[in-house]
């Protein structure tokens, strides 16, 4: 047999090996706290799910959803008008199966084979990987330390910003959990227009901003919706990750062509998933708040306790994630998750999964009420590990 000599470069998923490793421990002595992957433990409030629970007994809703409802299109409008002061037709939104499936896929109408994408490094994966499915020329941007981890524009070559096409953006940042303000969007804009680049901005954690105003949407940018696209989900704001729903919103003439190759490969929306967006996006809000101080609480405990262990750890901004510096007596990332699992029953990714400057970090997710933690850090001072 053959296969694609595109996709037989691409490597299983990190998570699998962490997997893997973890289950040969699961029978030992030590309690396994798997803060790997970012899906939050909370529920989903209620009324979401008394409208899911509704909508699942009428037959119709069993059918494709071959569009967005108008009361879906309405109440992302009115949710971004709320929450952003942005003003959006239905001709700006599409929904899509998760903001990953629509990462995935955007390239795919917007380039021509062999065109360069600007990707972030360290960024999350399906932000390389969608557009070097769709015959992309990666070209990664470096996030540093010493730049706050933002993009540094005056340090993209102009041979490079000529040939690129799309530009994908994200922040707050999956894994860095950095944020960014209003005159990096406005720098972003010009740059864009200065070199005739689409931008895609994954904006799925602005609303877990902890200690400054709250996240910013790409769009309230002037000038914003001439250049590109973002996508706002509903998975992290409103725990309702397993049930996959993500808005491409922006650019009239780019979700055109969006919806136009999602008609190909897609069915639509399932009418039981766009009844639980219509009842979160329209319902109260006050659980983001409440979620958000909720992970904020972890964040200042882990900040604390990583501290008094000697391991220097950074606190947080956004995300709910932490971006953790590798202790000094390991040569690498993964050397150092390893040990951590297999002496303390912790599960972190090695910085290295989201881009080679991500070596030397490592990516823990607030994924478990401070309770649990209180053991984790136990077991952390208990293992020998030297943190420093």
């Amino acid at each position: 047999m053959k296969f694609s000599d595109k996709f037989g470069t691409s490597k299983p998923s990190i998570f699998m090996e962490l997997i893997n490793e973890k289950n040969k421990m699961s029978h030992g002595d030590l309690e396994i706290f798997d803060l790997s992957i970012g899906t939050p433990d909370f529920k989903p409030e209620g009324f979401i799910r008394d409208a899911v629970s509704a909508a699942a007994l009428e037959g119709n809703n069993y059918k494709y959803g071959i569009s967005d409802s108008p009361e879906l299109v309405e109440a992302v409008i009115s949710w971004y008008k709320r929450r952003y002061g942005v003003t959006l037709t239905a001709e700006n939104i599409t929904s899509v199966n998760g903001s990953q499936e629509g990462i995935a896929h955007i390239c795919f109408p917007l380039i021509n084979s062999g065109d360069a994408v600007l990707v972030p490094n360290p960024g999350y994966q399906i932000f390389s990987f969608g557009p070097e499915m769709a015959g992309a020329e990666i070209v990664r941007m470096p996030l540093l330390k010493e730049n706050d981890f933002l993009i540094d524009f005056d340090a993209i070559p102009e041979e490079t910003a000529k040939k690129a096409a799309v530009m994908v953006v994200s922040y707050p940042s999956n894994p860095t959990t950095a944020v960014a303000g209003r005159d990096f969007y406005e720098r972003l804009v010009a740059f864009a227009k200065k070199y005739d680049i689409i931008v895609i901005h994954d904006n799925a954690y602005s609303e877990l901003v902890y200690d400054t105003e709250p996240g910013h949407s790409f769009l309230e940018t002037p000038g914003a919706m001439d250049v590109g696209i973002e996508f706002n989900s509903l998975s992290k704001s409103y725990n309702l990750t397993g049930l996959r729903l993500s808005f491409a919103l922006g650019n009239a003439d780019i979700i055109s062509l969006f919806k136009a190759f999602r008609s190909q490969i897609d069915y639509g929306i399932s009418p039981l998933v766009q009844t639980a967006a219509v009842a979160a996006l329209n319902g109260p809000q006050d659980s983001l708040e409440r979620v958000r101080n909720d992970y904020k609480a972890r964040r200042d405990f882990l900040y604390t306790e990583f501290n008094r262990l000697g391991w220097k750890a950074p606190k947080s901004a956004a995300t709910m994630f932490m971006w953790l510096p590798k202790p000094s007596g390991y040569s690498t990332s993964m050397e150092f998750c390893l040990d951590l699992l297999r002496r303390a029953g912790v599960v972190m990714v090695p910085g290295n999964t989201f881009g080679s400057l991500g070596e030397g970090f490592l990516r823990a997710a607030l994924v478990r009420p401070v309770e649990d933690l209180k053991r984790m850090t136990a077991q952390l001072e208990n293992s020998g590990i030297n943190f420093d």
